[in-house]
């Protein structure tokens, strides 16, 4: 995203596809101004004498051609208790694309600007309604999967992070303040109890540091899903348990081996856990050259998922192409479906615990819906230790935020090095300098421009 000037009033459509009821929305200083000149009220009454967030009845019509475009209801609210702190108005129209489209041309035609993706949230960002950890839970929120997801974005945006990392600084800022006391004034040295008590502090931040990493996993599963893969043999039942997960004929299921010749991709939800689950093509030996293709993606998907469930036909002997697949997935996170255990067995758990934890085999039956529920214990076990996944466990938002938390405690870890050999206040000060740094990074106060821009170029347009 290009620098924005935040003197312009920008314009967008707000809401996506059709629908009963479209918005448009717009923000700045001529926003009112704007409407004004397109909207007529039903007693002819200026959006100017209307009070902030107040709704008024009408129609918008293009002047020039002296035409109704749409009956809309108009809320005009003032600045700055609005979305972005500057004057915004909202048409609410018919949720036809065309007729959105219409009225955004009117606005524009009329002294807005066409809103750059996420420009509504950049301005609520730069005014200093929300920090940017708020501001990247809007794209949580829209994008959330599940409850736990959503109440997580939720958490997020009220400022619950904000409010971990901003304790966090106002720490390191009193000991930042103590020492440059005492760099100001040389004669006073640091005493013995003040290291002891930057000790003990330093140790303090460092703690409660890991625990926010610790949980960090958590957080990027509960907001981006647990990449999750099926790979196997052709025929041995992963499509069936991708319809088997979704309660749906998603996949093409045959008995004739390679049906699957291509990824399927799709969000589920196990007891609050979002995953992203993929059905690739069965993994053997094949001359058809768009079957191979099929093969090295489903391999390609496997090295970089969180999850592999490796499906295992239990009626027919292990062979070398079985043997290898479970090489393959031999030192990844993998849960081994034993299917089909409603014929008879040709394959049991013992012959494959050398591969695979045993605990991690499970014998299913897609046919007859048999062990749907020891799945879902393992996938919890697998990665939550087998608690309860909940929406404060994963408070870090994203890659961002533990990336630069993690810079953090590092930092914080050569300060308690600085501390404990008694260097002087000036090396003490940097370490702790650094480490809020980047602590201002998770919140926006020390970030760099272009990471606010690349951030802002993941929204929506109207957001």
């Amino acid at each position: 995203m290009h620098n924005v000037a935040l003197e312009d009033t920008i314009a967008a459509i707000s809401t996506g596809g059709t629908g009963g009821i479209g918005i448009v929305r717009m923000s700045g200083i001529d926003a009112i101004s704007i409407a004004n000149k397109v909207f007529k009220g039903k007693n002819n009454t200026s959006l100017f004498n209307k009070k902030s967030h107040t709704i008024s009845y009408g129609t918008i019509i293009d002047t020039k051609k002296d035409n109704i475009i749409d009956e809309v209801l108009v809320m005009v609210m003032k600045s700055p208790n609005t979305y972005t702190k500057e004057d915004v108005v909202e048409i609410d129209c018919h949720g036809g694309i065309l007729v959105m489209q219409k009225i955004l041309e009117l606005l524009l035609q009329n002294g807005a600007r066409l809103a750059e993706p996420g420009e509504f949230t950049k301005r609520s960002f730069l005014n200093g309604r929300i920090d940017l950890s708020q501001a990247e839970a809007v794209i949580d929120l829209i994008q959330s999967k599940t409850d736990i997801s959503r109440q997580s974005a939720v958490n997020q945006l009220g400022g619950r992070l904000y409010k971990k990392i901003t304790e966090l600084r106002s720490d390191l800022l009193d000991m930042i303040a103590s020492i440059e006391a005492a760099i100001d004034y040389p004669e006073h040295d640091i005493e013995e109890d003040t290291y002891q008590t930057m000790e003990k502090k330093t140790k303090s931040v460092i703690e409660e540091m890991q625990h926010l990493l610790e949980n960090a996993e958590k957080g990027k599963i509960i907001r981006e899903g647990l990449q999750t893969v099926i790979i196997g043999k052709p025929n041995v039942g992963k499509s069936s348990l991708l319809n088997w997960f979704l309660d749906e004929e998603r996949a093409i299921v045959t008995d004739i081996p390679g049906t699957t010749r291509d990824t399927l991709e799709e969000y589920i939800n196990i007891e609050g856990i979002p995953i992203k689950i993929v059905d690739t093509a069965g993994i053997r030996q094949t001359g058809d050259v768009v079957e191979k293709i099929g093969v090295e993606k489903s391999k390609s998907y496997a090295e970089k998922a969180d999850l592999i469930l490796l499906v295992l036909d239990s009626s027919r002997p292990l062979d070398e192409e079985d043997e290898e697949i479970l090489q393959f997935v031999k030192d990844k996170k993998t849960i081994l479906l034993l299917n089909k255990i409603d014929l008879e067995q040709k394959i049991t758990v013992q012959m494959l615990k050398k591969y695979i934890d045993k605990k991690y085999i499970i014998p299913i039956s897609v046919k007859e819906n048999k062990g749907f529920e020891q799945l879902k214990e393992q996938l919890k076990e697998l990665f939550f230790g087998g608690s309860i996944i909940s929406a404060d466990d994963g408070i870090l938002g994203n890659v961002r935020h533990k990336n630069a938390l993690y810079q953090a405690k590092e930092a914080m870890e050569r300060a308690l090095v600085t501390i404990t050999t008694k260097m002087p206040e000036d090396f003490i000060s940097m370490d702790l300098q650094d480490a809020n740094r980047a602590l201002g990074e998770i919140t926006g106060d020390t970030v760099d421009e272009e990471i606010i821009n690349r951030i802002f170029t993941k929204f929506c347009l109207g957001k």
